[in-house]
């Protein structure tokens, strides 16, 4: 071991240098989860966008690698396993750095809820295909589920990455091979219905774009593996573009195949239909391959939730280690190197709130619904503060361009499609307010961020010191990477950071 990697775990208490760049993208890809989408979600989509399903989605992969290409003007200079949280307080002070990190807790830890939702559900239905019925069967599963995942982030990064990455592809695999076999059937024909757009209006585009910028959300969670990577500065942007890249061609190709084979099945609403490549794969004579796509679809779910847990585990761990929570939770587990602490509690939050809503009856499927649509709140508020952190941080360091400008301006308005589409607007037809329970989802998060600030005002009162402590933090991460990749950056800094 480097006398570097060894500075780099003592300072940071994760072992360094251990993830290749495979490991990374696996990352990024169970944060994305991109299986579930067709698999679960692809339903609703179409039932907002109809034959322009395809073209939401290449408008929301435009979307997201502009959010992308902002992440990247600091993941591609310094990095640790803070998230986004070090790159929003670098630029737009404490203040927005605290309500990202809080933002980004909860933007996992209720996407890794609706992740477990969805195994557990795809687990209990099944085993009701194969006869096996029992009470308490879902929450045993749910159980089970959260134990297996939190052995995973426990015991080693290196094991949960490559878990994450064969899952992930093995659930891939198997819906491109139904995908072919699909457009097979029908001759490889083309659907002129939706090349030509037919019925589509541009506010049915628009309002797919918001359920497929939640298909993409979770993709940033690469960025927490700053102090566990191998080459950080360049593996973990290419992760974060290749991810959404190849996600969002994987999206616009199923896409398009799903809608074209529900044309020609005659009586069946996609819109209604909640497994529809489980039903296209019975539909044409291919019943395993269906029940192997819904273990594929299981098996991205699983990748998902250790796609949430691993970095919601990291951020609470680096906030310890600022000051925000309990310096125990910022402490690595001596043989694992892992934020044990930190990924035991975020584990427990994981399980305890689809526990409670299973037991009060609400279907696991439902559930998954609910607590997807909440978690997006937490990313787009991250989203939109990391576009205007980006150019900010650029200009303090002399390497602000036109375009920068440009890409940070069209980032933010992308964003407001999805929030706009989740909070709605009274008598618009583009933006219609959701209904029940829907529309109470935006007063849950904002009443999380007013707690939480709160939080943080009585811990700033207690412990005067706490902003001292977490912007030194911050600046011993950011100046450590500087100093290696730009020494004139270095120079051009003020006294009163480089002395940090």
């Amino acid at each position: 071991m480097s006398v570097e990697t060894e500075t780099n775990q003592k300072m940071h208490g994760l072992r360094a240098d251990r993830l290749s760049f495979g490991e990374i993208l696996a990352q990024s890809f169970a944060g994305i989860a991109p299986s579930t989408t067709p698999a679960a979600v692809l339903g609703p989509i179409f039932a907002l966008s109809g034959n322009g399903t395809w073209l939401s989605f290449l408008l929301g992969l435009i979307g997201v690698i502009l959010i992308t290409i902002n992440i990247n003007h600091f993941a591609s200079r310094w990095a640790s396993s803070g998230s986004l949280y070090p790159y929003i307080s670098k630029a737009l002070g404490l203040a927005a750095g605290v309500i990202c990190s809080w933002s980004l807790i909860f933007g996992y830890l209720f996407s890794g809820m609706a992740y477990l939702c969805g195994v557990a559900n795809f687990v209990v239905t099944f085993l009701g295909y194969v006869g096996i019925h029992s009470p308490g069967l879902d929450v045993f599963i749910l159980a089970l589920a959260a134990i297996i995942s939190w052995y995973f982030v426990y015991k080693d990064i290196q094991l949960s990455a490559v878990t994450m990455l064969r899952l992930e592809l093995s659930s891939l695999i198997f819906i491109l091979i139904l995908c072919a076999i699909l457009w097979y059937n029908n001759g490889f024909a083309l659907d002129m219905q939706q090349l030509s757009l037919k019925g589509v209006t541009p506010g049915n585009v628009a309002m797919g774009i918001v359920l497929v910028i939640f298909s993409f959300t979770g993709f940033e969670g690469a960025v927490s593996l700053g102090d566990e990577s191998k080459k950080p500065l360049q593996n973990i942007p290419k992760a974060l573009m290749w991810s959404n890249i190849i996600s969002g061609s994987f999206f616009i190709i199923t896409a398009y195949i799903v809608i074209l084979a529900f044309h020609a099945t005659a009586g069946t609403n996609l819109a209604k239909t909640h497994a529809p490549l489980t039903f296209l794969a019975q539909n044409a004579g291919l019943g395993h391959l269906g029940q192997a796509v819904a273990v594929g679809a299981m098996l991205s779910f699983f990748a998902g939730l250790l796609g949430s847990l691993n970095p919601v585990a990291r951020i609470v761990f680096t906030m310890s280690r600022s000051g925000l929570f309990p310096i125990s939770l910022g402490s690595s587990h001596t043989t694992n190197r892992t934020p044990y602490k930190a990924a035991t509690l975020s584990s427990l939050l994981i399980f305890l709130v689809p526990l409670l809503m299973t037991v009060n009856k609400i279907k696991l499927f439902d559930s998954l619904g609910y607590l997807g649509a909440i978690s997006t709140f937490g990313f787009l508020s991250v989203y939109i503060l990391i576009s205007i952190a980006a150019p900010v941080y650029l200009y303090r360091i002399n390497r602000l361009r036109s375009i920068d400008i440009i890409t940070s301006i069209f980032a933010v308005m992308f964003i407001l499609f999805p929030i706009l589409g989740s909070i709605g607007i009274r008598g618009s037809s583009w933006f219609p307010v959701p209904d029940y329970p829907n529309n109470i989802f935006p007063h849950i998060y904002l009443l999380y961020l007013i707690i939480t600030t709160i939080w943080f005002m009585i811990q700033r009162k207690r412990h005067p010191g706490l902003p001292e402590r977490m912007r030194t933090h911050i600046e011993q991460v950011h100046l450590q990477f500087l100093e290696k990749k730009d020494s004139t950056l270095l120079n051009q800094l003020p006294e009163e950071e480089k002395s940090v």
